[in-house]
């Protein structure tokens, strides 16, 4: 394990730079100390703590629902578990959109009470002024363009994004703003090639390709644990699903068996 992790911390500039060294950067989406810790020992750039948590963790349709204290608790729970990856937090809907303002109030919020290393925020070009008030203060930001998940109901569903010419100018809007990175979200492999190519600022894809500087994947859907939802780009490393129910069935049966728990088990 020693020899696939990197023996120092990842940083903003260093995960920015990765993409003039021609570096893919691998990226995970997690909630809780147990999965980031995995993660982080597995050798992860980066984390982030996605408001997807809305869904995955909390049971909700989409991520609207999800408040910033939730994002605070979670990512010091993400925080915990990390000792060389970069965490990026999620911030929620209507925690940045009413205003410059109030963008950089909340994302300082998820820097000073949660321990976030970045912030990351959904759109492209109306959202530019927010994503310079934030970088200005000196707050890491990672945009986010094509299928915007707070979106959802603007866009009629989780609908992959065509708009080529679009995509490419809300992504440009994020580099002249300032953000370190982008995430391309649900988006023709053709397109995301084409903005990575016209960044100079790495992309991180999911659901966009393999010509994006690197690639994100949520913690639950990779290891096979949320089966509620599983879209076309999702590849699933494990079967986590299956393992746990079976695990959980034989301790049921044992309790009813009087079987578990043993001696070996018990205070003598």
């Amino acid at each position: 394990m020693s020899a696939m992790v990197p023996p120092h911390s990842m940083t903003v500039p260093e995960f920015r730079a990765s993409k003039t060294r021609g570096s893919k950067l691998a990226v995970i989406t997690a909630y809780d100390y147990t999965s980031a810790r995995l993660s982080d020992e597995a050798g992860v750039d980066a984390v982030l703590v996605g408001d997807s948590l809305g869904m995955v963790v909390q049971g909700q349709p989409t991520s609207l629902p999800v408040t910033l204290d939730e994002m605070i608790y979670h990512t010091r729970c993400v925080v915990r578990g990390v000792r060389r990856a970069l965490v990026v937090a999620d911030m929620p809907f209507l925690t940045y959109q009413v205003s410059p303002r109030q963008a950089l109030r909340n994302a300082g919020r998820l820097i000073k009470e949660a321990g976030a290393h970045a912030v990351k925020l959904e759109g492209g070009v109306r959202m530019r002024a927010a994503v310079k008030a934030c970088v200005d203060a000196g707050i890491p930001v990672m945009g986010h363009v094509g299928l915007t998940p707070q979106a959802v109901h603007l866009l009629g569903g989780f609908k992959v994004q065509r708009n080529g010419e679009q995509l490419l100018a809300d992504a440009e809007a994020l580099e002249e703003a300032g953000a370190f990175a982008a995430v391309v979200e649900s988006v023709p492999a053709e397109i995301a090639k084409k903005i990575t190519s016209a960044l100079s600022i790495p992309t991180i894809g999911i659901g966009a390709g393999a010509g994006c500087d690197g690639q994100v994947l949520v913690f639950h859907d990779m290891m096979g644990l949320f089966p509620d939802f599983k879209p076309k780009f999702v590849k699933r490393y494990a079967n986590l699903d299956e393992t746990v129910k079976t695990a959980v069935e034989t301790y049921c049966r044992e309790v009813r068996e009087g079987t578990f728990p043993g001696a070996e088990h018990s205070y003598r």
